[in-house]
C-alpha cells in the first residue's frame, strides 16, 4: 500500500512539473502580441519551437530552421522588418572577405549570416572581434556595430 501510495506522488509530482513547464513557456509567449505571433506563423508555420525576445518596440524571435540558426524581427504591427539566416564564414561573397583580409588581417570570422530586410534588401554580417560588420549585398562596408 505505501508503495502504491509512494508511486501515486511521484507520478502527481511529475505531471505537475510537465504542466508547469508548458504553463511557462505558454507565459513566455503571452507577452508577444497576437499580430507579432501571428505574422510569425505565417511566414514560418513549421516552426515550434522559438525563443522571443523584445527589442525596443520590436520583437525577435529565435530558432532553428532546419539545421540553420535563423532570427526574425517583427514590429507591434506584424511587419518583419529582417530576417537573419546564419552562414558560413567562407560562404560570404568574396568582396567582403578580401575586405576582412585587407582590414581585419589575421583576425577569424567567428560568425556569419545573411540578413534580408522587409524590403527585399540584401546584407550580410560578419562577427570579428567582437564586433559585427555589416556589408551590403556587393560587398561594400556600411558600419560597424561594436557589441
Amino acid at each position: 500500500m505505501k508503495r502504491l501510495f509512494l508511486t501515486g506522488i511521484v507520478a502527481i509530482s511529475f505531471a505537475g512539473c510537465s504542466s508547469a513547464q508548458k504553463t511557462e513557456k505558454e507565459g513566455k509567449d503571452s507577452k508577444i502580441p497576437v499580430t507579432v505571433q501571428d505574422a510569425f506563423k505565417k511566414q514560418f508555420p513549421t516552426i515550434t519551437d522559438m525563443d522571443w525576445e523584445q527589442e525596443g518596440p520590436n520583437y525577435e524571435a529565435e530558432f532553428e530552421n532546419g539545421e540553420v540558426e535563423t532570427s526574425v524581427v517583427i514590429n507591434a504591427s506584424g511587419v518583419i522588418l529582417e530576417t537573419e539566416t546564419e552562414m558560413e564564414p567562407s560562404a560570404l561573397p568574396k568582396a567582403i572577405l578580401d575586405y576582412l583580409d585587407a582590414n581585419y588581417k589575421g583576425q577569424k570570422i567567428k560568425e556569419a549570416a545573411k540578413i534580408v530586410l522587409s524590403n527585399g534588401t540584401v546584407n550580410y554580417e560578419a562577427e570579428v572581434n567582437k564586433k559585427d560588420l555589416i556589408f551590403d549585398n556587393t560587398g561594400t562596408f556600411i558600419k560597424v556595430i561594436t557589441e
